[in-house]
């Protein structure tokens, strides 16, 4: 109650920005999404079986035990007013009807990229370029990849000029947070230049 008796005003509901994180599989899209979630993030890890012997294709994926099947789901939130909704995408082709649905109404993407397997991002990239979305492209350092400076992975993914690239280890949350600093100035950049 107000101090003279009247209701409080009601509070405005903050405004959800909605961002994907996409990329080939075992790019670190589940790691990504909970190492800058402030709840516990939302997973649909299951665990990799025989069954998917000749589906999946674990080259250079390291140890990898688990798959996302559906999702992964973190937030964010900025202050009073603005929320952020990370909806990490699946990475394998059979699960690709689903990002349709994750795009709609989504304000941009981070495509994380795997230099040990970097045909992988090209369906993401393609995904988005021919949707509107605008996205960066973040380059997971795992430890045995080789680190490509982000010219020569912009010449390898024969992205234009206007597409940040920037490096990132996904289980680090400050380097995490700062790829979605770099997409926010992106998304800002790419809003003013249509006004």
């Amino acid at each position: 109650m107000a101090h003279n008796g009247d209701p409080e005003p009601p509070r405005a509901m903050p405004d959800a920005i909605k961002l994907l994180v996409a990329g080939g599989f075992g790019a670190g899209k589940t790691t990504f999404v909970g190492s800058v979630s402030e709840i516990d993030p939302l997973s649909t890890e299951e665990t990799i079986t025989t069954a998917s012997i000749g589906t999946d294709d674990l080259t250079g994926v390291g140890d990898k035990r688990t798959t996302t099947v559906a999702l992964d789901f973190g937030r964010i939130t900025l202050d009073a007013e603005y929320i952020l909704y990370l909806f990490g995408t699946p990475g394998q082709d059979r699960f690709w009807f689903m990002w349709n649905e994750l795009s709609e109404g989504a304000f941009g993407a981070v495509v994380l990229a795997d230099t040990r397997r970097l045909e992988d991002c090209f369906p993401s990239l393609d995904f988005f370029e021919r949707r509107g979305v605008p996205f960066i492209v973040a380059v997971n350092e795992f430890e045995d990849a080789y680190r490509y400076e982000p010219e020569e992975v912009r010449a390898a993914l024969d992205l234009g000029p206007e597409v940040p690239i920037v490096t990132c280890d996904a289980r680090d949350p400050r380097s995490a947070t700062l790829v979605l600093v770099t997409l926010t100035r992106h998304l800002i950049s790419a809003a003013s230049a249509s006004v």
